[in-house]
């Protein structure tokens, strides 16, 4: 039953700071949150740090709000980074040869800072030290699978939902997410909104800590590995200039 309540709680919380955050930030008039989405319609960009900040308040209910509050804030704030300074190199390999160079591009920081807080986020979680690490590439990869299917409206909150559903069975977690994309997943739906960088990655981040909080040692490694697969099939189709 405090499972229980604890999710109710946390789903709450995250819905509710994730809505009333969206609602304050769509009276604001502000060019540099507009976009325009695959079909040509202009959206805005406020879900994002909506999500982002209900997936931070519904973290912070929880007794793993330590590893949940630095794996969202990181994906967050560098996915907010990438939303506001986007360049137009893809893929990982673009970034790190790019890096290599002396250049820092918004995805690099994304690689870096997301890696970063996903394995200080897994360490927190886990007591052994391979855990540690594999619970760190589950939540790395989570946000970044979560961002990889953000390409039409309503597909990433979708996901995640789908996602973390599965994970109520084993741990108040899972609520987390699930409360901040239910929160704009209409608006979503609707094309008045896009999550973009920063609220698929917060929302993919919290997805992470409750896989990897909820699993033992099989359990990680078999995401771990699905999650590596999964990214290293989309860097494969991206178009390499020659």
């Amino acid at each position: 039953m405090a499972g229980t309540g604890r999710g109710i709680r946390a789903f709450g919380v995250a819905g509710v700071v994730a809505r009333g955050v969206y609602a304050g930030l769509r009276t604001r008039r502000d060019e540099r949150f507009r976009r325009t989405n695959y079909a040509g319609r202009s959206v805005d960009l406020y879900s994002g740090p909506a999500v982002a900040l209900g997936t931070l308040a519904g973290s912070a209910t929880l007794p793993t709000r330590a590893a949940g509050l630095l794996a969202v804030g990181a994906g967050a704030l560098c996915g907010a980074y990438d939303d506001l300074h986007k360049d137009h190199r893809r893929g990982f390999r673009d970034h790190l040869s790019a890096l290599r160079k002396g250049e820092v591009t918004s995805g690099s920081v994304k690689l870096i800072g997301i890696g970063g807080g996903a394995l200080v986020a897994g360490a927190l979680l886990k007591e052994r030290p391979l855990d540690k690490v594999l619970a760190g590439v589950v939540v790395a990869g989570s946000a970044h699978l979560v961002n990889l299917v953000d390409l039409r409206p309503g597909r990433a909150t979708g996901a995640v939902l789908a996602l973390a559903a599965p994970g109520l069975l084993r741990g108040a977690e899972a609520a987390v997410p699930m409360g901040a994309a239910v929160a704009v997943l209409a608006d979503d739906l609707g094309e008045r909104t896009m999550i973009g960088d920063s609220g698929a990655h917060a929302l993919g981040a919290a997805l992470g800590v409750a896989i990897a909080g909820g699993n033992g040692r099989a359990g990680l490694a078999l995401h771990a590995a699905g999650l590596l697969a999964v990214a290293a099939w989309a860097e494969s189709r991206i178009p390499r200039s020659r």
